[in-house]
């Protein structure tokens, strides 16, 4: 009988603590970036959020919790803004002819992590390029949507969210 007792025990002590565990971890809110005065951008920031957003949830997961909008979350709320400062369309015929990833889609855009403070936990800088391949959000975000979220999902990981 105290087994039983015991095992029950256990498991409620067991099944406790991954739920303390996540809500004491950090919760990221992504915003829609924006784009630099002047700079062309023909794709749709809030589909290139929720890329972001996917890609997060993928990638870093078991660093940090993150959410598309803002909600009641426990934990330390920290939150990613940014903007396109250049864009550069790309040029099929230098992408044929000389190959080698030239002639690719680019842009440049500036990240930075804010906490509930607003103070700046993070502040970055990255040159993105198309990907290879064509991607299935083409029409909406181009040929950035992966490396965009691939790009800030790399970064992020070796942020310490305290």
């Amino acid at each position: 009988m105290s087994s039983r007792i015991f095992a029950a025990i256990l498991v409620l002590v067991l099944t406790a603590l991954p739920a303390r565990t996540r809500s004491e971890r950090a919760t990221l809110l992504v915003h829609s970036f924006t784009v630099s005065p002047g700079v062309p951008w023909p794709y749709d920031m809030k589909q290139l959020a929720t890329e972001t957003v996917a890609e997060l949830q993928r990638k870093n997961s078991k660093q940090f919790d993150v959410l598309p909008e803002a909600s009641a979350s426990q934990g330390h709320l920290f939150t990613l803004d940014g903007e396109v400062t250049e864009w550069h369309p790309g040029n099929r015929a230098t992408r044929i002819l000389v190959g080698l990833g030239s002639g690719r889609e680019t842009a440049k855009i500036h990240y930075w992590l804010s906490d509930e403070t607003g103070r700046k936990v993070f502040d970055h800088t990255d040159t993105i390029r198309a990907a290879f391949w064509g991607n299935e959000y083409a029409a909406s975000v181009g040929q950035l949507a992966l490396p965009f979220a691939d790009k800030i999902a790399a970064r992020l990981a070796h942020v310490k969210f305290d």
